[in-house]
């Protein structure tokens, strides 16, 4: 038995969950998003609360629902308050800059890199004296702000040796010790 499957979705004052046929819709103040659902899963939604059952004990069905449920989970929360990613740019000279949709980098490459995010994401920049740069996504889809924030730290992944590159906030780089250890012999 899948134990994420089993366990119900409260859905907060001002969301709304509706399923057409194998199409859930969730509706929010953030926005609006849609999941296709696998035909051995079932969703009920009754008064505030979504649960998720399966028609048979085939493995893979056991997998998907647990996926489903938390595929969902995330639209019920990202459509009521949201999500967030935070990414610092470490480097001399790397300068990130938000103009609408496009985001401007300059990555130590010979040119700047211009990145367009969908218009679901939001971005802001933000560069202080002292500090590294930063760069903030929000949007109401947990999944296309994970893919766009992976996409912008493919740009320039941080190296071993110095950490140089673009890294979420927070992330802990394991660092190599680098030539030092030939120079003792």
């Amino acid at each position: 038995m899948s134990r994420i499957g089993k366990a119900i979705i409260n859905v907060p004052q001002g969301v709304e969950v509706k399923v057409a046929g194998q199409t859930v819709t969730v509706k929010g103040k953030l926005g609006e998003l849609h999941q296709q659902i696998n035909n051995g899963i079932e969703v009920k939604v009754d008064a505030g609360v979504v649960s998720l059952t399966r028609n048979s004990e085939e493995k893979a069905l056991k997998a998907q629902h647990g996926l489903y449920r938390a595929l969902i989970a995330n639209m019920v929360e990202g459509v009521s308050k949201g999500y967030t990613i935070d990414q610092e740019l470490v480097g001399v000279g790397y300068k990130a800059e938000a103009k609408g949709q496009l985001l401007e980098l300059t990555l130590g490459y010979s040119h700047n890199v211009t990145f367009e995010l969908p218009k679901e994401v939001k971005v802001a920049t933000v560069t202080e004296r002292g500090k590294n740069p930063m760069i903030k996504l929000t949007s109401h889809d947990k999944q296309l702000i994970g893919a766009v924030a992976a996409k912008i730290r493919s740009l320039r992944k941080p190296e071993p040796f110095k950490g140089k590159g673009i890294k979420y906030v927070g992330e802990i780089l394991r660092k190599k010790a680098g030539k030092s250890a030939a120079k003792a012999a």
